[in-house]
Parts: C-alpha cells; sequence; structure tokens
C-alpha cells in the first residue's frame, strides 16, 4: 500500500538507511567531551552508521535489544532536526530542495524502524512489547510534527500549485501529488485547534492498535487447547501428535499434547480430529477468543477504535472511516467496494448450501445423527473430497514436501518467469535459526538483492502471512531491496520432513509474489517503491503468482514423492486438480463476511457508540444475507488483526478486488503462451517494476490493453457451475 503520511515522512527512511548530514552534532553544545561521548555511542550502536552487510541488511550479530531505544530517540531527534532544515530554508521552494530532501531524511530512524517492527511480528518478546507500547505514541507525534508543520506544508503547496510548470517527468509529478493529498489527507488544511484534535486521535489510535496487537499475542497463550488424553487425538499422524508433545513441553505440559490457534476462525486440525468434543472445545477456543471468555477481553479495544477512526474521517471532512480510506483506492468509496462483494452473495450462498447439504448427508453416512455445526465442517468436507475426488489429502502431503515446494517449485516458477535464480547465504547474520538468507540473481546474472525466508511457527510470531522488507529499493539512494517473507508452517520435529497442505504450498507462492513486486521494483524515489500501492493493488501481483503452483510443468517439477523421488502420479494430480474449487462456497463466504464485517464497521456514523460488539457483528452479518451458522467469518471482531492490528481498516475486501484483476491476467496470460521468460518479463515491466509511479488500473491497461473483467475471477473459484442459478 502507498505509505502514511507518517511514512511519507519517514518511510522512504525505513527502507533507505542512506548516509546524511543528520549525524551532525547538536548546535546547542559542541564541547568535545560531548562529541567523545558521540563517537562512543555511534561506536557501540549498530544503527548509528550503515550496516557493512550486503545491500545494508541488518547485521543480527551486533544487533541487541538495549540498541532499539536510544537508536529511536537518537533517529527521530535527527529526522526532525532534517526537517525543520527543510522547512525553514530560505531558498526558493524547489523539487529538489522540499519533496526529494524529504524522501532522503531519516537515515537512522529508518535503520531501526524497519528491524524493530519487522522483529516485534517475527520474532518479538516481552521486551520489544514494552517499547513498541512505549514508542507507538511517540512515533504518532513524529509524524504529526511532520505532517501538520505549516512551513513545510506550505513549501510543498507551492510545488504543488505549479506542478505543471516545473517541468517534471512522470514520477516525480507523481510524488509531488502524492505528497500533497497525504499531508491534505493528514489534516495540513486544518485550523490550529482542529489540528490539535487530529494529534490527540493519532496518538490514541497508535496506541490501542498496539494494545490490539499486544492483545492477540496474548490471545496466542491463553486460547491454547491442551489435551491429556492421547486417545482423544484419533485421526492425527504420528508426527502430528509428536508435534502437540513437544508443544506442550515448551509449555510445561509435559505428558499433555497442546494444540496452538492460528489467527483465524478455521483450524486445520479440524479436519482431522474424530472426536467431535475436542472438535468443539477447539473451535470455540478459537471462534471466541478475545470476547472476554479469557483474561485478555479485546471488544473494548473495537469500540474504541471505531469511535476514534469515524472521529477522525469527520474531522478531516469525509462521512465515515471507509470514505476516508477507500479515496485513495482504486475502488473510491465503500459502496463501490460492498457492491463488489454483495453481488457475489447470491452464488456464493447458493454454493455453500450445495456444500453443507453434501456434509450433512455425509454425517449421516457416518451413522450420526446431529445437525452439522461448524466444528464439523472440515473434518466432513474431508470426507465428501475423498469420496467426489478419491483424494486422500496424507497421501497428497507426502508429494509436497517444504525444502521441494521452495526451491523446486516457487524458485523453479519464478525461475521460468522472470529468470532469476536464488542462492542461499549462510554468511549473513539472522534473527532466529530458521530463517534462511537467498541472494538473488537476475537474468544476466546480476545481483537483485537479498530474500529472507521465514516460513516456520514459532511462539514470538504473530500469526497469519506477509511479506516485509528491511529496505526497498530506490535509484535516487543507490539501494537495493532486502525483503522478507513469513509464513505459520508447523515444522516437524527433528530428523523429519515437513509436508504442507495445499492451502499452504499456495499461500508460498503467494507471498512470493509480494516479494517480487519488491524485488522488481525500479523507481526512483522510495515512496513509491515497490508494494507503495493501494491497498486493493497491492494484492493483485500475489495472487496472481498462486496458480503457477498447478501449471503442468511447475508441479511435476517439485510435487515429488518425500522418500522416493518419484513424480506425483498423474492420476493423483487429475485429482488434486479437480479437486481445486472444492469447498469454494465456504471459503468464499467466510472471506466475504469478514470484508463486509470491516466496511460494516467502518461506514458508522460519527458519533456511533457500539454497546455490544458480539451483537453489532450478528446485525451486521444478517444485514448482509452471510449469517450462516456453519460458515463464520474467517476473522471475528476480538481477533481480525488485519483491520483492526495492521493497515487493511476498510479494506479487508481488498483481496477479492484484487483477485479480479490476478484471474483475468492469470488467464491471458495463459492465452498467450503461458509460462515463458517472455511473458514474465513484460508483466514485470508494466506491473512489478513501476510501484506506484503510475496510476493502478494505467499499469494493468498498459500491460494487459483493457480493464479487467469478472468473468475468470467467477471460473477461479468455481462459482459458476451451471447447476447454479
Amino acid at each position: 500500500m502507498r505509505k502514511t503520511l507518517l511514512a511519507v515522512a519517514i518511510g522512504a527512511a525505513v527502507s533507505l538507511g542512506a548516509c546524511s548530514d543528520a549525524s551532525k552534532p547538536s548546535n546547542t553544545e559542541n564541547s568535545s567531551a560531548k562529541a567523545e561521548s558521540s563517537q562512543e555511542a555511534t561506536a557501540m550502536n549498530p544503527f548509528f552508521e550503515a550496516s557493512p552487510l550486503l545491500y545494508q541488511a541488518p547485521d543480527f550479530d551486533a544487533i541487541e535489544l538495549k540498541h532499539f531505544k536510544p537508536a529511536f530517540e537518537r533517529g527521530m531527534k535527527e529526522h526532525m532536526e532534517e526537517i525543520e532544515a527543510i522547512a525553514t530554508n530560505s531558498e526558493e521552494p524547489m523539487f529538489e530542495n522540499t519533496i526529494v530532501a524529504m524522501e532522503k531524511s531519516g537515515a537512522i530512524l529508518g535503520r531501526v524502524s524497519s528491524v524493530f517492527y519487522n522483529l516485534s511480528s517475527s520474532h518479538s518478546n516481552d521486551q520489544i512489547r514494552e517499547l513498541q507500547a512505549e514508542l507507538a505514541p511517540k512515533m504518532a507525534a513524529h509524524g504529526d510534527n511532520i505532517s501538520l508543520n505549516p512551513d513545510l506544508f506550505a513549501r510543498i503547496k507551492t510545488l504543488y500549485e505549479q506542478r505543471d510548470e516545473l517541468e517534471l517527468n512522470g514520477e516525480e509529478k507523481r510524488l509531488l501529488e502524492e505528497t500533497y493529498k497525504d499531508f491534505v489527507r493528514s489534516g495540513a488544511l486544518l485550523n490550529e485547534d482542529e489540528k490539535a484534535q487530529i494529534r490527540e486521535i493519532n496518538e490514541q489510535l497508535s496506541s490501542l492498535t498496539n494494545e490490539f496487537r499486544d492483545g492477540l499475542m496474548s490471545l496466542t497463550q491463553e486460547t491454547v487447547v491442551f489435551v491429556d488424553d492421547k486417545e482423544k487425538l484419533a485421526g492425527l499422524s504420528d508426527s502430528r501428535i509428536e508435534s502437540l508433545a513437544n508443544a506442550a513441553k515448551s509449555r510445561d505440559k509435559e505428558g499433555q499434547y497442546a494444540i496452538v490457534l492460528t489467527n483465524t476462525t478455521r483450524q486445520s486440525i479440524l479436519a482431522e480430529l474424530e472426536n467431535r468434543e475436542l472438535r468443539q472445545q477447539v473451535w470455540e477456543a478459537s471462534a471466541n477468543r478475545g470476547t472476554g471468555n479469557t483474561e485478555t477481553d479485546q471488544n473494548p479495544l473495537v469500540k474504541q477504535l471505531v469511535k476514534l477512526r469515524a472521529d477522525k474521517a469527520q474531522l478531516l471532512g469525509y462521512n465515515s472511516w471507509g470514505d476516508y480510506v477507500l479515496e485513495t483506492n482504486m475502488a473510491g468509496n465503500p459502496d463501490a467496494a460492498k457492491k463488489m462483494l454483495r453481488d457475489l452473495v447470491p452464488a456464493v450462498v447458493s454454493n455453500v448450501e450445495r456444500e453443507a447439504a453434501e456434509i450433512q448427508a455425509a454425517i449421516e453416512a457416518d451413522g450420526k445423527d446431529f445437525e452439522l455445526k461448524p466444528w464439523d465442517w472440515f473434518y466432513y468436507a474431508e470426507k465428501v473430497r475423498a469420496e467426489k475426488y478419491s483424494l486422500d489429502s496424507d497421501e497428497v502431503k507426502k508429494y509436497f514436501e517444504f525444502n521441494r515446494v521452495l526451491e523446486d517449485g516457487v524458485f523453479y516458477a519464478m525461475g521460468e518467469l522472470f529468470g532469476i535464480t536464488f542462492e542461499e547465504r549462510n554468511d549473513i547474520p539472522v534473527y532466529q535459526e530458521d530463517v534462511k538468507v537467498y541472494e538473488v540473481f537476475d537474468v544476466d546474472g546480476s545481483s537483485l538483492g537479498l530474500f529472507y525466508a521465514d516460513y516456520f511457527a514459532r511462539d514470538s510470531k504473530r500469526g497469519g502471512a506477509w511479506m516485509s522488507s528491511f529496505r526497498t529499493q530506490s535509484e535516487l539512494m543507490n539501494q537495493k531491496p532486502v525483503i522478507l517473507n513469513n509464513m505459520n508452517i508447523t515444522k516437524a520435529p527433528e530428523g523429519e520432513p515437513t509436508f504442507l497442505s495445499f492451502d499452504e504450498v499456495s499461500t508460498m507462492f503467494h507471498e512470493m509474489g509480494h516479494a517480487l513486486h519488491g524485488m522488481f521494483s525500479d523507481v526512483t524515489y522510495p515512496s513509491l517503491a515497490g508494494t507503495s500501492v493501494s491497498r486493493d493493488y497491492v494484492e493483485f501481483p500475489s495472487t496472481f503468482q498462486e496458480d503457477w503452483m498447478l501449471n503442468e510443468k511447475v508441479i511435476n517439477n517439485f510435487a515429488k514423492h518425500y522418500e522416493t523421488g518419484e513424480q506425483i502420479p498423474q492420476e493423483l494430480l487429475d485429482k488434486v486438480l479437480a479437486a481445486r474449487n472444492f469447498n469454494q462456497g465456504f471459503d468464499t463466504l467466510e472471506y466475504v463476511a469478514a470484508a463486509l464485517l470491516d466496511l460494516e464497521y467502518h461506514t458508522v456514523e460519527p458519533g456511533t457508540e457500539i454497546k455490544d460488539v458480539q451483537a453489532f457483528e450478528k446485525e451486521a452479518l444478517e444485514r448482509n444475507g452471510v449469517l450462516v451458522e456453519a460458515v463464520p467469518p474467517r476473522y471475528r471482531s476480538t481477533y481480525f488483526a488485519h483491520v483492526f492490528a495492521g493497515g487493511y481498516s476498510a479494506g479487508y475486501y481488498a483481496y477479492m478486488w484484487s483477485e479480479v484483476l490476478a484471474a483475468d491476467a492469470f488467464k491471458h496470460m495463459n492465452n498467450n503462451g503461458g509460462l515463458t521468460l517472455e511473458n514474465g518479463q513484460a508483466f514485470r515491466k508494466e506491473i512489478l517494476s513501476q510501484g506506484n509511479s503510475k496510476d493502478p488500473m494505467q499499469q494493468y491497461i498498459d500491460w494487459r490493453g483493457q480493464e479487467p473483467t469478472v468473468e475468470a475471477l467467477l471460473e477461479r473459484r468455481g462459482l459458476t457451475d451451471p447447476s447454479i442459478d
């Protein structure tokens, strides 16, 4: 997504890390003793100078917890001095001395921010969380001090009004326009009283968002389901049971078994557990987390965040937070996003009803007389899948061994499409032993950047899967990208192979799509680089990559038996492909329900008080026709990380919006040669290299020749079945 106002000010630096004049000592005291002290601090804190590693990758051998706070303090101080120098420059405003100068500012703050906030998600601990809570209001204030600086905005406004006479190239003009827009959207045109209110709201939002994020980490510990009777685990493989035993042991519960929940309503283990009582226990622990049934109650935070966002939107002149957020997205407004989702509901619900009937029949065929509940869905769906496609999921997994999927699947496909190669770099230090670093080489053999692969789950990592960066690409700063992919795959016990589910394989391809969006970025200015695009466009390049896993050439290269190395039998592969759209009614409805819930929260009128979160949630789902007991939203309010702890508030719909683009693009490419280097290079040139240097839809049209249509999406999700009216 295009960086927020704070990121316009420091986001460039977040990934730049280039040296600047910010390291000059303060003018207030210049004694030799202070200079010596400064030199000593510089020598002791790795963030005070550019990393000596390749592409200034973080030197985790040198970085310690004690380095973060002083680096943030010095980084904010020096960054603000740079901003003040730009704002009070006696020379006439020029693109170079204002906009470019801002892009170059904040090197120290950028270096420490990129490492700290990545660790806070990927490998956190109590000290990091405490510091994050302390920093939240300070960083919010720092951003406001930049975005609400009247002298700085006056210079930007002058340039913006002269933009057609400045002889700027396309990227320069877009950067100026985006910078002006972001300042206005942050309150630069407000009066002083209103600016004070914005500052107060931003500080509260920052603290509450951090508190919600901390709550999710606490819930990871509070909602673990412990099992003391191994017989209750019937249906699980010996390897899976051993992993649960190890998880319990690590929590001082030796002799028990710990089922650790991922941050979604659905839990993959429900597809295997035969014990219905335990399935219900796991599902209820998952679906009801954060509602006050354990120590951590997220309900008050949901209420406060929704109210504050609505208040901020009103202050800035918008009808709702959704109107404010979507103004800069492809959708344009909440009504367009809602319409896209609601238009899918009839076909999706029809699919769900058909799927539910098949599952209910499977329950009865199993000799049971109970009514289908959400904790039954996945267990019996697997039975239906097996019967319809004669498909054994456990047998399929034996062909999806982790290392083969990564190296012979993901890396191979990206090599075929873009001509790139990945070479492991054991000499670059990492922040956790499971993390691997690869240097990525271009089709001509030149080095593109670094890729960090952090795929395995651990208690110190938040749930989900995501791409991030330690440094983003920038010609201005002569900087190459250092990219990070995260997932939460359960690692097999030592010495045993890790097998992946079909969805996990797909997610690996998806996140690599994000990674290459950052890796292939080829722009001048860091604020426009890589994934700095709207939320409903950023998921397009990643979703597009998912379908290559099922390309015949690709899947035959990585889907090999973990013991024999034999290629997946064609008969089994055919079943996998045939089963691809199985359960798509459920998958689509749980997503659409969550996306509509997000939009309902963020289109409430300012001043609206949500008295009961669970009641609001139920009414919102019912109002949109997606309240189906057996298919709850993928995320319920109290653990909706995308919306209340991430950057997707009023924007969770973006995955479906982007999928329209992705499905249309994949079908178009397949109709014109498929997996070829020529196709990949064209896609890279017009889409992946552009960042936010050009309007997103124009990027798509430049590549595709037209805007996308929805037909390919319906085909991709199997929602065009002729049996559906």
